[in-house]
């Protein structure tokens, strides 16, 4: 019988326990919440510390009280004013201010995310709708995204939610367009390096021109002083032979008759046909030299 009661004694205890510690709950710092009973929202709570919930009725849902981001998971296709397109990737941060009617109006962060993913979408398709290529890539940047910002704001209001900021990550061509104004740069530059090697080549061909006009020039002015020089010294050295004939005519034919010896039989295959009264051998005949 004692051990039955004991038996109680401890489930009721743990029933106890477990029943004391299902009705109490703790809300972090960095946390808010709300307490729902059968789906239906209670009470929110915003100051962390412990509360109180009944047990097994009621139950609690939790949001995020820090700042929380969002990157938009595709980019989007904008037509500009100018009829340019711009493929944009955009990039937000938010806070749930309103933990009761963000749950009541998107639930969870997942429904909190599509909702402000397609909002800013929207925002910014109408914004930059209405504006040309030059102004967003020129220092009204900062601006535009205020003006996107503000707009998001208005409507997330109505969802519990405040938008801290709006960043565009990213705002290029599309693949297609960026093709074509590659293929169209490429195109000019190939056009710009056609004209550049023509205007290299005129040049070139002006420049050896001038060469060989200038290498003429020297050749001639240099052939003609090398005659002049030449002259002179033939000048010279007839005087010279003039000079040395007239101080001693017999030594100077001796001497030359010697130069043309040496050189007519310098080769031992040479065949000479002359008369023996040549004059040629005038100093083989006289022993004198006369």
């Amino acid at each position: 019988m004692m051990s039955n009661i004991r038996i109680l004694t401890y489930t009721f205890g743990i029933i106890t326990l477990f029943f004391i510690y299902s009705s109490f709950f703790t809300v972090d710092q960095t946390k808010q919440a709300i307490v729902l009973q059968f789906g239906e929202p209670k009470r929110v709570v915003n100051k962390p510390g412990l509360n109180f919930k009944v047990p097994f009725i009621q139950d609690v849902t939790y949001f995020e009280k820090r700042v929380l981001s969002l990157v938009s998971s595709d980019s989007e296709e904008v037509i500009l004013s100018d009829q340019k397109r711009l493929e944009v990737d955009t990039y937000s941060r938010f806070k749930i201010i309103d933990p009761l009617l963000f749950y009541q109006t998107v639930r969870n962060e997942t429904g909190a995310r599509q909702r402000l993913e397609s909002i800013i979408d929207s925002s910014v398709r109408r914004v930059l709708g209405k504006l040309e290529l030059v102004s967003i890539l020129s220092d009204a940047r900062q601006n535009i995204v205020d003006d996107i910002g503000t707009e998001v704001n208005q409507i997330v209001k109505r969802l519990g939610m405040q938008i801290i900021d709006v960043r565009i990550r990213r705002a290029d061509y599309p693949e297609a367009t960026s093709q074509n104004i590659f293929n169209r740069m490429r195109s000019e530059r190939e056009q710009e390096a056609k004209e550049f090697r023509a205007q290299g080549a005129e040049e070139a061909q002006k420049i050896r021109s001038d060469a060989e006009k200038q290498k003429t020039i020297l050749i001639a002015e240099a052939k003609r002083k090398a005659e002049a020089i030449r002259g002179n010294g033939d000048g010279e050295a007839i005087k010279i032979y003039a000079d040395a004939f007239g101080k001693d005519a017999k030594f100077f034919k001796f001497y030359r008759s010697m130069l043309a010896y040496e050189k007519t039989f310098v080769d031992k295959d040479t065949t000479m046909i002359l008369s023996p009264e040549s004059e040629f051998f005038d100093f083989f005949s006289d022993k004198k030299g006369n």
